[in-house]
């Protein structure tokens, strides 16, 4: 059987072919291997956990004893139900001389699930459970836009709450490389959110884990804005929490970039609104007001003038590390400047 397709995916979750001897669930997102493996275990094993329908086995219990596999494998459940075998955490133990015996096998009635990270395509345990004509392959990958709403919606539907279009859009630019750590994001939003009913923008803003993104933004807009004092309040918040400068000056790249383009738009004739409307990645609902402003701050010139000050700026960080804070600054300070002195 050939690796699944990612609209397979979902219905052999629910219910896992009985013609399979072995799942292997891979891939660089981790928490979305370990749900999907644990849902076919759960599916599989009918929830029952005691050590005659599930037995969970690591890639060091291989190492010591390799016929321990196809052993267990091949033990029958005493309550009638199929026996699964939960092989997780191989690491670089190598488990595909101990899976060999379980492939051969035509009459093996327990299901064998192995958990593994990142595999290259066409080499090892992947390849050989991709070209077996009766093994699974699910491969798992971060979450795009359609996953995460999806995520989103389901937990917003259990917990009983709506959620608004600008509360969604910030909350999926904050998701996505993990599917564990997602879920918990928007489980502690929604709890948040208790008894409220909607999920708004501002609930995002205050209680998702990345708050730092959220500030970025708010220190582009002082920038860009023409507000020197908010931009370094906001550039001593970040450094105080970790953020390194040549984040912050590669952040003030792509937007000075993103007001260049958008600037070409304006120019052309289209409205200020309907160009940052339309930017990509998507303006979130509370900035379009700012950006429409920025549009207007900023005429082509400025804006490649801007650009060159800051790549001149990220160069001399690099050559002058431990001065980097003070050159990003300086040169974050002088923009801001420069934008204050077209407000006038």
């Amino acid at each position: 059987m050939v690796a699944l397709k990612a609209s397979e995916v979902p219905r052999f979750l629910q219910k896992p072919t009985e013609r399979a001897p072995v799942v292997l669930v891979f891939g660089p997102d981790e928490g979305l291997v370990s749900e999907r493996a644990r849902s076919i275990v759960t599916a599989s094993s009918g929830g029952v956990d005691d050590p005659f329908s599930l037995v969970r086995m690591t890639g060091a219990d291989v190492s010591e004893d390799p016929a321990r596999l196809i052993d267990e494998a091949s033990t029958l459940s005493m309550f009638g139900n199929r026996r699964v075998v939960w092989l997780r955490e191989p690491g670089r133990a190598n488990i595909l001389a101990a899976i060999e015996p379980l492939l051969a096998r035509t009459d093996l009635q327990s299901l064998v699930v192995v958990e593994a990270g990142d595999l290259k395509k066409g080499t090892g345990l992947r390849k050989r459970i991709e070209d077996h004509p009766m093994a699974v392959a699910i491969a798992c990958y971060a979450d795009n836009a359609t996953d995460l709403g999806r995520l989103i919606e389901e937990e917003a539907k259990l917990a009983g709450l709506r959620i608004e279009p600008a509360a969604r859009q910030a909350l999926e630019a904050l998701l996505g490389s993990d599917r564990l750590a997602s879920r918990g994001e928007v489980r502690k939003l929604c709890l948040y959110a208790h008894g409220k009913g909607t999920i708004e923008e501002g609930d995002v803003a205050a209680i998702v884990g990345d708050a730092s993104a959220f500030a970025m933004d708010e220190l582009i807009d002082a920038v860009a804005g023409g507000d020197p004092a908010a931009a370094d309040g906001v550039f001593r918040r970040l450094q105080a929490a970790g953020t390194h400068p040549s984040a912050v000056g590669s952040m003030l790249i792509r937007h000075f970039h993103a007001l260049q383009r958008g600037r070409a738009t304006v120019e052309s004739g289209t409205n200020a609104s309907d160009v940052v409307e339309r930017m990509q990645p998507p303006i979130f609902s509370r900035r379009r007001p700012e950006v429409v402003k920025q549009l207007g701050l900023w005429p082509m010139p400025r804006i490649e003038r801007a650009l060159v000050l800051i790549d001149e700026a990220m160069l001399q960080s690099r050559l002058k590390p431990s001065l980097a804070g003070s050159i990003i600054g300086d040169a974050m300070l002088q923009l801001a400047r420069a934008a204050r002195a077209n407000l006038r």
